[in-house]
């Protein structure tokens, strides 16, 4: 572990400080909980969440330094850390439950819990062998834009200095854009342009993209930038000339030639996209195979070290024993075979099993090169429902209970996968910091009661209120997870598609290209990956004036600053929206192409007082 033995943290192995304390538990639990509540509103909304580190590391300086003065920046690590599983749950559980509600099943509050629950610690226990290759090993290679950032923000919150207020800055400047175009819609946050046989043109202004489009750097966003102009430039007009004009094709309802861009790329192309993250996935676990099982090697001879005793491991590099973790991973497994309101058998939670840390080791790889943001979780859902419809209609297993234990499976799967990102991001975090690993881990494991039973009731309301499926709660991932389930069960699914989007994986790895981000930008929307490209140019414009350390800390310091200032704000709007304080959308006062021009001008800034500073 080479890099391991190069590198610092800021707070030293050897240090001892408060961390794991009673306040910081109850302060992060507090987040959580309302993290949950706001997340779970907009990904039914909008189908996407908050990133809600940053902004929890940030209120949590705030109240801690008011209240005690004797506050510590491990502390503070601790709080976001519990904040983040509230994220992380609410993603997991209103991509997947309202899919049980559309099929006719709507589940009880108490089995919601029970799944999320389950599914969020089983997440983090298959987490923990891959912390010492993803984390520490990838150091330098996975550069984890959202916990980097976290880190930064909370350094620079410790010292005050310069840092500190290039960090201000930021979250100042990132915070009054989005309120700017969020809340009093001053510009459109996502204008749209179309041309030429339906292409279309969209970008998505918000200082969060930007930030970590400039923390991942130029070349992995022009990788995701690349496929999305092959999925919106390519793909899409292409299928707007070929289609089959007035008829229908699956899984669409609409003739293709009255569809606009979003919904072919809905119906069409985010099939692509996800047979595309398939197989990067696959390719990203066969190229880790060999370190996952030296972690696990090394957890086998932990545990058996573990009755003997053993030598000493220092603070920050201790995990969860294995004497515990895989009784735990167990314990989880039997309740959800055993517990009789899971309708799972003990084929499908093998297949859980498997399909969970083969994905978990996926989104771990995906939240390092991208962020928790930008992590296709939906994709990799998806794929686990297709493995697992696939051969339930082999074994012949076609009756409408086997449809429901493949949602509820996915949404176990679902619950494990989204924990497993945010747990990485908050370990990486931990690791820049000097954080002990077993006190996050355990705290991400205290942090899910509260977010999971505030979960089901969200959802619960919500659906009384709107109706899940309607105009004012589409559910969008949950909606095209119904769909596919019905599809595989029924022998409609689109298998073509989907084997496009793997040929398409091929294709690129013969190329020598890096398939993953790659195929992140098929399946995304076209609007996230031009946005992280201007944050990207941002950097390599840096990088070409300066190669001064100081100049590269502050501006990651900058854009740190912008992704926590466009989080803690988008939480607040979302707060606001479910009071019925501001509305979802409204018309914009100003034309769409001054979004763009003020989109390039916040990325020009970025870069000009990132160099400017230090001349």
């Amino acid at each position: 572990m080479s890099h391991s033995e190069e590198f610092h943290p800021h707070v030293p192995a050897h240090s001892t400080m408060r961390e794991f304390t009673p306040r910081a538990t109850i302060l992060g639990m507090l987040f959580g909980f309302l993290f949950a509540i706001a997340n779970a509103y907009l990904a039914l909304k909008v189908g996407t969440t908050v990133s809600a580190s940053i902004p929890a590391a940030i209120m949590s300086m705030a109240l801690l330094k008011l209240l005690f003065k004797n506050a510590t920046i491990l502390e503070n690590n601790i709080v976001q850390t519990i904040a983040t599983v509230g994220e992380g749950l609410a993603a997991g559980v209103v991509f997947t439950i309202p899919a049980l509600i559309l099929l006719g099943d709507e589940p009880s509050i108490g089995r919601i819990f029970l799944l999320s629950a389950l599914g969020g610690v089983l997440g983090i226990l298959f987490m923990i062998p891959m912390r010492r290759f993803i984390i520490v090993q990838e150091h330098k290679k996975l550069p984890f834009p959202e916990g980097t950032a976290c880190a930064e923000i909370l350094k620079a919150g410790e010292a005050s200095s310069k840092a500190a207020v290039m960090a201000t800055w930021g979250i100042l400047v990132g915070g009054i854009y989005k309120i700017l175009s969020n809340a009093l819609f001053v510009w459109k946050e996502v204008p749209a342009w179309t041309f030429f046989r339906k292409t279309e043109f969209t970008i998505d202004g918000t200082p969060a993209l930007l930030g970590v489009g400039y923390i991942i750097g130029p070349r992995i966003s022009s990788l995701m930038f690349s496929g999305g102009i092959i999925a919106w430039w390519v793909l899409i007009p292409l299928i707007k000339i070929f289609g089959l004009g007035e008829s229908t094709v699956y899984p669409s309802t609409t003739p293709i030639a009255e569809m606009g861009v979003e919904s072919i790329w809905n119906s069409y192309v985010r099939y692509i996209g996800a047979g595309t993250i398939a197989f990067g996935g696959i390719l990203g676990l066969m190229r880790i195979a060999p370190l996952v099982y030296k972690t696990i090697h090394v957890g086998i001879k932990e545990l058996i070290h573990s009755f003997k005793g053993k030598g000493h491991v220092p603070r920050t590099d201790l995990d969860i024993s294995m004497s515990w973790l895989i009784p735990g991973s167990i314990a989880i497994i039997l309740a959800l075979w055993l517990i009789p309101s899971l309708p799972m058998n003990f084929f499908t939670i093998i297949l859980l099993v498997v399909l969970g840390f083969f994905f978990v080791a996926v989104t771990c790889l995906t939240v390092g090169i991208v962020g928790s943001t930008s992590n296709p979780v939906s994709g990799m859902t998806i794929t686990t429902l297709l493995v697992t419809c696939i051969i339930f209609v082999l074994l012949g297993w076609t009756e409408r209970i086997y449809l429901i234990s493949a949602i509820t499976m996915g949404c176990v799967a679902c619950c494990a996968i989204c924990m497993a990102g945010t747990t990485s991001q908050d370990l990486k975090t931990g690791y820049l910091l000097g954080a002990t690993p077993r006190s996050q881990q355990i705290a991400e494991i205290f942090g899910v009661a509260i977010p999971a039973l505030a979960l089901g009731y969200t959802v619960y309301i919500l659906n009384q209120a709107y109706g899940i499926g309607s105009v004012h709660m589409p559910a969008p991932q949950a909606t095209l997870m119904s769909m596919i389930a019905q599809g595989v069960i029924s022998g409609g699914l689109p298998y073509a598609l989907v084997g496009v989007g793997v040929m398409i994986g091929v294709i690129m790895a013969f190329l020598r290209i890096p398939v993953l981000p790659f195929a992140l930008g098929v399946y995304l929307p076209l609007s996230l990956t031009s946005a992280m490209m201007v944050g990207a140019l941002a950097r390599a414009y840096v990088d070409r004036k300066s190669t001064d350390l100081i100049d590269q800390e502050r501006g990651i310091l900058l854009a740190s600053g912008l992704i926590g200032g466009d989080a803690c704000i988008g939480i607040v709007i979302a707060l606001l929206v479910v009071l019925g304080v501001i509305p979802v959308d409204a018309p914009a006062l100003l034309p769409d192409w001054t979004s763009l021009a003020l989109y390039l001008l916040l990325g020009c800034g970025l870069a000009y007082f990132t160099v400017k500073k230090g001349r």
